[in-house]
């Protein structure tokens, strides 16, 4: 699986302190009447615990690989929770490697003699949440455009087509992280210019409302144009990580966006496992 963390600042760069977690100690029970009491656990988002559930099965060997897993449905009545929080845990273990989901069939156990290397689509928004920070989003550009010919034959469009065009500027505690610039389908996303993309990120709601069969993607390096620069708070020419990606749904093209990142702030990371 891969997937993308900011980098530490360059050294020349201001840098903001990391935030400090007070060190907890829980002593056993019975351990006294002047004993400090047991610090409650957090909690597990519904997703997570679908997920962990999965997880520990197939670690016990409970589904061996190939096996058939539980369905969705079969998942919502255990749990109690929603459809798509268990599409989201299994997209996650999809995403590790852990099962394969074929579209009308199931989902089932990995076979585990296989290496893969995948990039995981996340929402940012959730990728900043889960180290303890806040996401927010300034929104550029949110409009019906005609395609131009090169956006119309990634989308599977004539030229001169409507198109949703949307750009915006992801930050992390206040400090730019990604210059999103999307392009989507109309036919697959009716409503998205209904949308409030300051209150949710265009990969959520593509993901709710179009399930997404295949993702095509590629990483390069390049410099920040004077344009980039200004929205990401760089100078122009800095380094810059940039992942285009093009999704399909039932062989349908939904969405093409270019995700450029400061080249400082920004690392995918990979991992392979056997």
């Amino acid at each position: 699986m891969s997937s993308a963390r900011p980098a530490a600042p360059a050294a020349a760069a201001p840098t903001r302190p990391a935030p400090r977690r007070a060190a907890e100690s829980v002593p056993p029970r019975g351990a006294g009447a002047d004993a400090a009491p047991d610090v409650p656990s957090r909690p597990q988002a519904p997703y997570a615990r679908v997920k962990q559930h999965l997880k520990d099965a197939l670690s016990t060997g409970r589904f061996p690989p190939g096996a058939l897993m539980p369905s969705e449905a079969e998942l919502v009545a255990q749990f109690g929770v929603s459809r798509m929080t268990v599409n989201r845990a299994l997209r996650e273990l999809q995403g590790e490697g852990l099962v394969e989901r074929v579209q009308g069939v199931g989902t089932f156990a990995a076979q585990l003699h296989k290496v893969s290397s995948t990039l995981t689509i996340r929402d940012l928004h959730e990728e900043i949440e889960s180290r303890g920070h806040r996401h927010s989003a300034r929104v550029l550009v949110h409009r019906q455009e005609k395609a131009s010919a090169a956006v119309a034959q990634r989308l599977g469009l004539a030229s001169g087509d409507p198109v949703f065009h949307t750009r915006l500027v992801h930050a992390e505690d206040g400090v730019a992280l990604q210059l999103e610039d999307r392009y989507v389908n109309p036919a697959w996303a009716p409503h998205w210019l209904d949308v409030d993309f300051t209150r949710t990120t265009p990969t959520h709601y593509l993901l709710e409302v179009a399930p997404l069969w295949e993702a095509q993607y590629a990483i390069e390096a390049t410099v920040a144009s004077a344009d980039e620069a200004k929205h990401l708070g760089l100078a122009k020419g800095a380094p810059c990580l940039v992942v285009v990606r093009r999704t399909v749904s039932r062989g349908i093209p939904i969405t093409v966006a270019r995700l450029t990142h400061p080249g400082v702030r920004y690392v995918i990371e990979g991992q392979f496992k056997p």
